[in-house]
Formats: structure tokens, sequence, C-alpha cells
């Protein structure tokens, strides 16, 4: 054995030993000197990323939510190669005795991130709305008709972008939009549909009664039918036929318009509603009209003819008839008056049940009162009246497009809405504004358009009353001439429905499956469940459908059964 020389490797170790002797002051010097300025630094960023990872936990909890069945498809899919993978490689694992730990930790992290893009991109990815953002670019790239946020199609600077129509808003990713608003894919199997949901629908859970309806959106095919043609009560889902009724009559661009006008001759102002249940006497009025305003512009016009104190009414001959609804005082409505602010709520609520005042009218012109005097004009308590032809109009505040309020009502499932909307369908028509009249004239639309409404009766928009009747037939035709590209003035009915699992009152429903891919309305009174809305298959195809019970008695279990229903249809 040759012993290798030992001199010039003593050599190199002592110099080496001095050369850390003189470095290690100047490194102890700069820790000391660095130290503090590291705290400060950790100090001062805490705040911020506290904040960054408080914003950060409900987008990553929802795209945990929706990518996990992805992820299951994912490790289900790479099992077999996985398993391969680990036994090629176990006997060259073993032939490493020293394993360098941080390589290999840094080698997991960057496969496991990879793996959560890989992920994210195969469930979505979403943004806020609930919406897939690939879906969202392709929208943008492709026609701009229908839906919400309309201003006239006057291009001015500013003025909010048409929403995109139906096809664009409904294709899956990987799809391909056709002018049936679905994809190019093969049509769903109706036997296969039939095999999943006719054991749910059969649930004891759903009453005595139960009706439902699929249809293919791209051919316009009636997949499934159970009862289709029966008349049930449809709850909240009537909205859908409201919001198709009023757009049909009035156009997605139509605003609501209240104003004020000056009698000439008595100098009375008269507050003249116009129907709006969002006109809100909020300070920030969030893009809807604002009372505030309208007494600000007012007492504007009003110094201009020298006039600083008023007489004050208010004119809400815009409607007629009973302002109750025949459910009796209800927190889910308020009284149908065509002058109210925010809905004559009385808490901070924008949807939902809450308290009302008795007399939206008044509450409302009183409050209009208040703000004139913040802006140097007196006007006495206010008491109803009626503005004549000879009146001047001194100022006006109008609510966002019909297409925006359709969407609003259709989300959040807002009954004072629902109840206005009809009302202005009956103006259209020539007919009472009032309970009565509004029914009637949905009803008149529905049947103009050639829709299937026989059987149905119509004695609300809001679904409320418990006489109401519609078919199952009847709310997947209303969803399948709203897709029509014939038909972009509808497009808002689509883009309106919630979203299974992100917006309205599907926001909490969802969470373990078919979250994003359902949209729906619900419907639910005591005994009554139902659910209309549309659902992405796995190809990409495009499905109405719509699920009536009646007669039920567990509201909860019942809803379960509908929503698996839906669910169903993407999988």
């Amino acid at each position: 054995m040759v012993v290798p020389e030992l001199g010039p490797w003593r050599a190199a170790r002592g110099r080496a030993a001095r050369a850390a002797r003189a470095v290690r002051p100047r490194l102890a010097h700069a820790a000391r000197t660095a130290s503090p300025r590291i705290t400060r630094a950790a100090r001062s960023a805490k705040p911020q990323l506290t904040r960054v990872a408080q914003a950060a936990k409900p987008q990553l909890a929802r795209a945990t939510r929706s990518a996990k069945p992805q992820l299951a498809r994912v490790v289900r899919a790479t099992k077999p190669q996985l398993t391969r993978v680990a036994r090629a490689t176990t006997p060259q694992l073993a032939r490493i005795t020293r394993p360098k730990t941080w390589q290999y930790t840094a080698g997991a992290a960057t496969a496991g991130l990879a793996l959560a893009v890989g992920v994210a991109t195969a469930a979505g990815p979403w943004d806020s709305t609930g919406q897939r953002t690939a879906e969202r670019d392709r929208v943008v790239a492709q026609e701009r008709t229908g839906g919400a946020d309309h201003d006239g199609g006057t291009g001015a600077a500013g003025a909010p972008r048409p929403a995109p129509s139906a096809g664009a808003v409904l294709t899956a990713l990987g799809g391909t939009a056709t002018r049936g608003g679905g994809t190019e894919a093969d049509p769903a199997d109706g036997a296969a549909l039939a095999d999943v949901l006719d054991p749910l629908l059969k649930d004891p859970a759903l009453g005595a009664h139960r009706a439902a309806s699929v249809v293919d959106l791209t051919t316009g095919e009636r997949l499934y039918g159970l009862g289709g043609d029966a008349p049930l009560v449809p709850a909240s889902t009537t909205k859908i036929a409201t919001a198709v009724a009023a757009l049909s009559a009035l156009g997605p661009d139509h605003r609501l318009t209240t104003r004020t006008a000056l009698e000439a001759d008595t100098g009375e102002l008269v507050l003249v509603g116009g129907g709006d249940p969002t006109l809100t006497a909020r300070e920030d009025a969030r893009g809807l009209a604002s009372l505030r305003t309208l007494a600000e512009k007012t007492a504007a016009a009003l110094k201009k003819r020298d006039v600083r104190k008023v007489t004050l009414s208010y004119d809400t001959t815009l409607y007629a008839g009973e302002e109750l609804h025949p459910i009796g005082v209800n927190e889910n409505l308020a009284p149908v008056t065509a002058l109210m602010a925010d809905e004559a709520r009385t808490d901070d609520s924008t949807s939902g049940p809450a308290p009302r005042v008795a007399d939206p009218a008044d509450a409302a012109a009183r409050a209009f009162a208040g703000f004139l005097g913040q802006h140097g004009v007196t006007a006495s308590a206010p008491g109803p009246s009626k503005a004549t032809g000879r009146a001047d109009t001194l100022a006006t505040v109008s609510s966002p497009p019909l297409s925006a309020l359709v969407e609003r009502m259709l989300t959040t499932s807002d009954n004072d809405l629902a109840e206005a909307l009809a009302r202005h369908t009956a103006v259209a028509g020539g007919r009472t504004a009032d309970f009565d009249g509004g029914a009637a004239a949905v009803g008149e639309r529905l049947k103009r358009l050639g829709l299937p409404v026989s059987g149905a009766r119509f004695h609300d928009g809001s679904g409320l009353d418990r006489t109401d009747l519609v078919t199952a037939d009847l709310l997947t035709a209303l969803l399948a001439e709203a897709a029509d590209p014939a038909r972009p003035q509808l497009r808002a009915v689509l883009t309106g429905l919630p979203v299974a699992g992100f917006t309205g009152t599907l926001a909490g429903r969802y969470t373990d499956g078919a979250a994003g891919l359902v949209r729906a309305k619900t419907g639910t009174l005591t005994g009554v469940n139902t659910l209309a809305g549309t659902a992405t298959t796995p190809d990409g195809h495009v499905l109405a459908f719509a699920f009536l019970a009646n007669d039920t008695t567990d509201p909860w279990t019942a809803q379960s059964t509908l929503d698996k229903a839906a669910t169903s249809l993407t999988s």
C-alpha cells in the first residue's frame, strides 16, 4: 500500500486555518450589523404578509375545492405510471447511500408545483365570478350581444360593455361554440341519463308530485322527461318566465327612471316614482339610481328658478291595485309600489329577507326631503299626489339597464325586482300594472314567443304565490329560447343564473361537485323544491334542465336530491 505525501495537505490546512481566523471577526461584525435590519424588515413585512394570506385564503379554498375532483382523476390516471417508475428506479435509489436532502426537497417542491399548476389548468382557472378565465377570454374575442351591462350600444367612453351571448358564456373549455349555444360534441345519451336520473327522481324525499325535463341546447332535442307537461308549483323558478317576458317586452337596454316635476301654476314639487325598487338612498350608490343625486340635481334646478322652499308630493300612479302581495306582510317582499328606496329595507342588507317599512313611497319621499335640505331647499312633509302633464321635469335618475336588473333578480332571487318587472311588462302590453295585469302580461308574452304555456298559471312575478303553476317543459323551453342566437335580447336570463358554488343562491351549494358547471335558479316554498338551469357535460355539451318537486316533507333532503340530479348531468 502506498501512503500519499502528507506535507502539501498539512501546509494547505494551515493556510486555511489562518484565513478562517482572519475573516471570523469580519463575519461576526457583519452579522451584528445586519441582524437589526433583518429584524426590522421582518417586522415591517409581517402585516402585509398577513393581509395577503388573509386575502388569498378564500380563493385558495375555492381553488382547492374546484381542483379536488380533477386531482383525484389525475391521481387515478397516473397511478399505474408512477408505480412503474417506482419499480424501475428502486435499484438505482438503493445504490445512493448518501442522498443530498436539500436537492431532493427542492426537486419534490418543483414537481409538486408543476402538478398544482397542471391541476389548476384542468380545473379552470376561475375568476371571481365563477367563470373560467379561458371562457372569458374567448368571449371577449366573440360577439358582444345580449346579457348585462348594456348602454344602448353607443360606444361612449366609459360606457359599460355589452355582455357576451350565451354560446360564448356557456361553452366549456375545449369545446367549439355553435349557433345553438352549445358545442360541437356528440349529443348526450338519453338512455344513460334515464339510468342516472330515474333513481334520483324516485327518491321519496321529493314528495308525491315531481317532474323533470332535460333538453340539449345545441340540438333542441329533449333527452329526458318525467311528467314534463304536468303543471306544478314552481316557487322562485317563476322568475325565469318573468325575466323572459320583461326582456321580450322592453328590451335589454330599457331603464327605469325616477324624476322630479315642478307644477308651474302651484309650485308643487312632485317626486314621480318610475317603478325602480333598486333606487337607493345610500351614500354609496354602487351604480344604482341615487336618491341623493336626484335631490342634488333638483335643488340646483330650483335655485336657478330662485326657489328655496317647496311643497313636496310623491306620485306612485304608474302602478295600480293592491300593494300588498297575497302572502301578506312578509320580509321577503315589500309592498309593491312605484316609489321606494332600497326595496324599503330597514337595515343595510341588499338581498334576502329583511324588515320593510309599511309605506315605502312615503319613506322614500321623506328621505328625499332631507337630501333637498342638505342642498339649501326646504321641503314640506310629503303627501301623495299625481304630476300633471303640464309639470316641468327638473331632474331624472335612471336604473342600470334591464339586462343587469334581470341578472340581479335571478342571481339573488330578488322578489321586489320580480314584481316590478312583471308590472313593467304589463305597462308595455297596455295592461293595468297590478298583480293580475302583470301575471297576464307575462303569460301573453310567453305565448307570443311560441312557448308551451299550456297548463301554466301566473298570479305574480316572483313565485311567492302558491297558486302559480308551470311545467318542467316550459322551464326548459324558456332556457332554450334564451340560448337561441336569434334572441340575443334574452341572454341575461342565462348569464344571471346563479353559478354553483360561487354566486347568489347557489354560493353555498355544490361545494363537493359540479361547482361552476351548473348554473340554476332555485325555488323553495313550504313543501316545494324546484331547480332549473343549465349544466355542462364532460364533452362540453350544454343541457337545460328543470326539476320540480311538490308536497316535499324534508326540504333539505329534497334540495340535496335535486342538486345531485343536476350534478349527475355534469359527470
